[in-house]
Order: structure tokens, then sequence, then C-alpha cells
């Protein structure tokens, strides 16, 4: 049997979906559930970029099922540097049952992909964050009761983010409104295939530049970082280009009153959100960033126990 990839959330289908969130949803309500099916297994965490939730949580919960994480600092593995991510790829197959890798360049998980025999998990790229996503949808889930219909409205930068909420979504029948600045669109790709799966489920796809617009009866406000890891140089422009995008208590005010805000973190209070949006009643971070571990026990389970 091949092995099976977990690179964007576009390679999987609404039932697979919804599945993952149900195994996501039973680990946490019993945490003790199959928490040796990875037993005797190795998972290697290869990370180019830093990391809080995403470390810990991959390693508390290979930790949980019984496995071993190998963490692979920058230094550890300059992958196509040192050597070729292909060699990478065979080498670390012939020692682990699955990679999960936290990149710049989304190609590298690609070519990861391509060589390796067991599972690769994306953990962060510059074209999508699928397991931060799948982990927004769980708790969408847990506080709504339900996902098809509901609206989310994203205001901010068209990043990673944004192409896997927009893919998100579509599959399990969301709405989305996504408001960015000019020229901060989100991918033209990623899009497409969220356009395309939108007509499968009934979800609705808007892609504006007003904040207000898109907030109007929201049941989720989302944003992210306005300057990601890497853009820094860009910070001074994207500051004056994001003027009006933050998502405060006056913009909040538009969406539905049983409103939740959410937010991928780290947040940077006084940017691209407000201090008592984000530490206000309808903030539910914590309970997303925890979730992480959750959705992510469930995707290693979906994965390496096949």
């Amino acid at each position: 049997m091949s092995k099976r990839d977990f690179i964007s959330l576009a390679d999987y289908s609404s039932k697979d979906i919804a599945t993952i969130l149900k195994l996501a949803h039973q680990l946490k309500n019993n945490p003790d559930k199959k928490s040796k099916l990875l037993k005797g297994k190795s998972i290697a965490l290869i990370f180019q970029k830093p990391s809080n939730r995403t470390r810990v949580s991959f390693e508390t919960g290979i930790f949980q099922l019984g496995g071993n994480a190998i963490y692979l600092a920058p230094d550890d593995i300059s992958l196509g540097k040192r050597e070729p991510t292909a060699d990478i790829a065979r080498t670390l197959s012939r020692y682990v049952g699955g990679i999960v890798a936290r990149v710049f360049h989304h190609q590298d998980l690609i070519e990861l992909s391509k060589y390796s025999t067991v599972p690769v998990i994306n953990a962060l790229s510059d074209l999508s964050h699928p397991c931060q996503v799948l982990a927004d949808i769980m708790t969408v889930e847990e506080k709504f009761g339900k996902l098809k219909g509901l609206k989310m409205a994203y205001i901010g930068d068209g990043n990673n983010m944004t192409n896997s909420l927009m893919v998100a979504c579509a599959k399990v029948g969301m709405h989305i409104s996504v408001a960015t600045p000019k020229g901060y669109e989100p991918d033209a790709g990623y899009t497409q295939k969220a356009l395309a799966y939108a007509k499968e489920t009934g979800s609705k796809i808007s892609l504006l530049h007003d904040p207000r617009q898109a907030a109007q009866n929201a049941d989720v406000l989302y944003t992210d970082t306005w300057v990601s890891m890497g853009q820094e140089e860009e910070t001074a422009e994207r500051f004056k280009d994001f003027d009006g995008y933050q998502i405060d208590s006056k913009l909040a005010s538009l969406a539905s009153k049983k409103h939740i805000f959410m937010h991928c973190l780290p947040a940077h209070r006084g940017q691209e959100v407000s201090a008592d949006v984000i530490d206000g009643k309808h903030s539910v971070i914590f309970d997303e960033a925890e979730n992480r571990l959750h959705v992510q026990k469930a995707i290693m389970v979906f994965l390496y126990t096949k």
C-alpha cells in the first residue's frame, strides 16, 4: 500500500477531513485512547523555522501516542544545502516512521514527499499551514456544534493561513470572506481550488478589500500577523499598507453577537488586533492553540498506523 502525505488540505476529501476531526475530538475527550499506536516508532521533526506551538504540540503528541520524537534544528539538517533533499528523505525513511517538516519553501516539502517512503506532514510552509487550519476548524466545530453554513471573516495578509483557510472552509461547507489590501491577495492557485470545492459543498468564498464588508454578520473573525518570518525588511511598507485592517472592537461589533475571535499566534497586540479583542470574551485563541495537539495526534494516527 502506497504511503499518504499531509501536505495540503486540497489533497483530502471532505470525508477524510471529517474522519480526522472526529478522531481529534475522540482523542481530546479520551486522552488515553490509542496511547500506544506509535509505540516503537520514531518521528523526525525537521524545523527550518523556530517554533513554540508546533514543536511542543508535535513532541507532546508523539509522546502521548507512545512514540519517540527526534527534533532536527535548522543547523542539524540544511535541506538542499549540506546534502540534497532527496538524499535526506531517502536516508530518514530508513530510520523513522514519519517526517514532520516546518519549512520556508513549499517546494522542499514536495521534494521530501517525492523521495520519502514514509508519510510527510506539512507543519508549515510559505504556501500552506494545514495542521493549524484543521485545529482552527476543530475549534469552530466545538464552539458552534456545526460547521456548514457558518461564516468566517479573514482580515489581513493573504498568506499561507489564508490559502489553507479558504480550502478548509470550502471542504467543510463554511463561507469565508477574505479582506486584504490590494496586492496582498491569497495565492491564485489555492483560490481556484477553493472556488472549485465550494461549488460541491455550497460554500461561498468572497475576496474583498473592505474589512467592514467582510466582518458583517461573521460567526468567526480571524487574523494573522502582518509581517511573517522572513519578511522583516518589509515591515515599514506593510504597516502602511495594512493601515485600517486591524481587528478592533469597532470592527468586531459588525460581526454576529455570538462570534468568536481566532488567531494562529504569535500575535502582536496593537498591530493586526487590538488588546481588548484578543484578550476579550469572544477570543478563543488558547483553545485553538490547544487543539493543535489533538488534531496533530489525529493526523499521525490517520497516517502512521495504517
